[in-house]
């Protein structure tokens, strides 16, 4: 079947990218390897060392995976834009919004966190936040129809 395998995050901070996306979000962790490889043709990375973290739900495989990457030598990435700019946008998860979001927060991430609540098909409603990851990826959470 095709589809999305992965998303993949280049992390300045393991620690940090595993406690937003382990222990705040509930990600499992699937696998920790360090490839070695021509990444300098692949990515112009600067080293042949590729780290590989893979998070997800291994219950159910097919809710795709984030990967956490380190590449020594990566860099800074550019300021975000004040509003949403062509390219990458953000990664969108299912969770329940309030239990997630306090989890998040007893955890120190709960800088910048923006919610709403959007009509859904049906007459319902649904929870909705926007945060940033530690990496700088924004995240989306959407609860479920109420």
């Amino acid at each position: 079947m095709q589809g999305i395998h992965h998303a993949a995050i280049v992390t300045a901070d393991v620690d940090a990218a595993m406690r937003f996306w382990r222990d705040g979000l509930g990600f499992t962790e699937l696998f920790d390897h360090t490839f070695t490889g021509d990444w300098q043709t692949l990515f112009a990375a600067q080293t042949d060392q590729l780290r590989s973290i893979f998070l997800g739900d291994p219950q159910n495989p097919e809710t795709g995976i984030v990967e956490l990457v380190v590449l020594e030598g990566s860099e800074q990435a550019p300021p975000k834009p004040d509003r949403p700019a062509f390219g990458f946008f953000l990664l969108s998860l299912q969770r329940d919004v309030d239990s997630t979001l306090t989890t998040l927060a007893g955890l120190g991430f709960d800088d910048g966190v923006r919610r709403i609540v959007m009509p859904a098909p049906g007459g319902k409603r649904v929870d909705m936040a926007v945060l940033d990851a530690p990496d700088g990826v924004r995240v989306e959470l959407i609860g479920p129809p109420r």
